[in-house]
């Protein structure tokens, strides 16, 4: 009897340690606390997350005109790029946290985020890590609690002399115009619940001619960067090669990735194409097409003769500007070196190929 005690013991022991050897224990590291910190920026609804701060309304003026206007228009009421932000909000919806222009019926001409938007913190959260668009995450937490008050004065949620902080958010929270206007589905929030949606599609014995897929349209196709090169090495799914255009169909499985595009810029080789995309030039620019601005051809074509084309362009790219091509102005571009605006400039003067 003892001995098959001792024997079963050292099973129990044995069957213990390989159940703790997880095939991944020896793969990768734990996160460091400022890796995590640094990741870890959301702010929810219930302000969890939301970093101590404060911005004046007059502060984010200033913000908005030298980094959003382009894009949004001075008021935030542009269409000519994205969906105006400000617009379609009455007093009366600030009053009762419902926006009637969202009623069925109503004819107003189109939802604006103001419109929809239910929480003050989903503005202060997608200011902060996306916006600008060109360069994403560089705004100070002043700069996001200012420019979110600024929004916010167009809407005249609060006043124009009004500073947004930490300390006074929870009460603007209680004057979104939307805040009542978002659905509760119970069920989602059980664990034992049913969606809310139906599925019609095809989950097996599907038809050979049944595709998934999805793309990004032209001109935001590389605006953050190459996918590809921002994938892990691990793992079955590869990033597209966004510094490429979107190919007619999908490629075939296990297909090898394309090589990145290095194209020869005057007086050197450079990688152009990554250098338009790492800094979202072709966010707002085709090489042949106009988008927001201008195609890299037009300029060329506009600027024919003009004296040391090299450094006007270079000028125009690290300063920005309005009027040469329209309404919509180009914001300054800082964060590019004098060496990586020379380098695009030489290809534009070179004919943008």
């Amino acid at each position: 009897m003892k001995k098959r005690i001792v024997l079963a013991m050292a099973a129990l022991a044995v069957g213990s340690a390989f159940a703790q050897a997880k095939p991944w224990h020896s793969i990768g590291r734990d996160a460091t606390p400022a890796e995590v910190k640094a990741w870890d920026i959301d702010v929810r609804p219930d302000f969890k997350g939301l970093p101590k701060g404060s911005g004046s309304v007059s502060k984010g003026e200033e913000v908005w005109e030298a980094k959003c206007a382009s894009c949004h228009g001075s008021f935030g009421e542009s269409n000519e790029v994205f969906t105006p932000i400000i617009g379609g909000t009455t007093k009366a919806d600030i009053e009762r946290g419902r926006v009637k222009n969202l009623e069925q019926g109503s004819t107003f001409p189109q939802k604006t985020t103001i419109m929809k938007v239910a929480t003050v913190s989903t503005i202060w959260d997608y200011i902060n890590r996306a916006m600008p668009w060109n360069a994403p995450k560089t705004l100070t937490t002043e700069e996001v609690y200012a420019t979110t008050a600024y929004l916010l004065s167009l809407a005249e949620i609060v006043p124009a002399d009004f500073t947004l902080s930490d300390q006074n958010i929870a009460e603007v929270q209680k004057r979104m115009p939307n805040r009542n206007g978002m659905v509760f589905y119970e069920p989602l929030w059980k664990v034992n619940g049913k969606g809310d949606v139906k599925n019609v599609a095809c989950m097996k014995n599907c038809p050979v001619d049944e595709k998934i897929q999805s793309s990004l349209p032209d001109f935001a196709r590389d605006a953050h960067g190459n996918i590809q090169e921002q994938n892990r090495v691990i793992g079955p799914v590869r990033g597209a090669d966004t510094t490429k255009p979107a190919p007619a169909s999908m490629p075939a499985k296990g297909a090898a990735a394309a090589a990145p595009v290095v194209v020869a810029a005057a007086g050197g080789a450079g990688d152009v194409k990554g250098l338009l995309a790492a800094n979202a030039c072709t966010a707002c620019h085709g090489v042949t097409n106009k988008i927001v601005g201008p195609g890299f051809n037009e300029i060329l074509v506009k600027q024919k003769g003009q004296a040391n084309l090299e450094d006007y362009l270079v000028g125009k790219i690290k300063g920005g500007g309005s009027g040469v091509y329209g309404s919509v102005p180009m914001p300054p571009q800082p964060q590019l070196s004098d060496a990586d605006a020379k380098t695009i400039a030489k290809w534009i003067a070179a004919g943008a190929k």
